[in-house]
């Protein structure tokens, strides 16, 4: 769960993915991460991917960014050779800094989410059912490792203290998609 690296937490979720639902999931997992770790005024919603309940955000701006960038995890996948990459979901906070001539903000980490996730493809006309019940448990695996992490006391004490609100999240949050260890989109 944690990286040695760094004196933050990094939480790992894996899903697998069909083709059909591999965008709803993925926007579930992303929306479920995000309801839990933005302190500002969130409206919830709700999402049903494949029989799992999850949690979300309804903000026009979070939703745009989570589309965007689950839209690149696709074309990714769907251009490459590669069927696995990963969401990478990074919160910081802002502190000041000195150099020589000025004071300006760095952004710090303090919790890294990543999402590896996989496209498997079914091999027989059978495997429907099944491959759906797989793909269900690995959403609520997902999601209980989100609730897990985030009520823990080390999920609670990574977060820093919140000093103001502006919109949604009073920290600075980046998403990246990666295939092959590369950066793309």
């Amino acid at each position: 769960m944690s990286n040695p690296s760094n004196t933050y937490p990094t939480v790992t979720i894996d899903v697998v993915l069909d083709r059909q639902t591999a965008k709803e999931v993925l926007r579930g997992v992303l929306h479920s991460i995000l309801f839990h770790r933005l302190f500002g005024t969130v409206v919830p919603q709700t999402f049903e991917v494949l029989d799992v309940t999850m949690p979300g955000i309804s903000d026009a701006d979070m939703e745009r960014l989570i589309d965007e960038k689950v839209n690149a995890f696709w074309k990714g996948i769907e251009s490459g050779t590669n069927r696995r990459g990963q969401i990478v979901l990074t919160f910081s906070e802002k502190r000041p800094k000195k150099s020589w001539f000025q004071i300006y903000e760095e952004e710090v980490p303090w919790e890294q989410w990543v999402v590896n996730a996989e496209l498997r493809q079914l091999k027989t006309e059978r495997d429907p059912q099944a491959f759906n019940a797989t793909l269900s448990n690995s959403l609520t695996h997902a999601l209980r490792v989100i609730l897990t992490h985030t009520s823990s006391l080390r999920g609670r004490t990574a977060v820093p203290p919140i000093t103001k609100v502006d919109g949604i999240s009073p920290f600075p949050l980046k998403m990246a998609v990666r295939m092959g260890g590369v950066e793309i989109g």
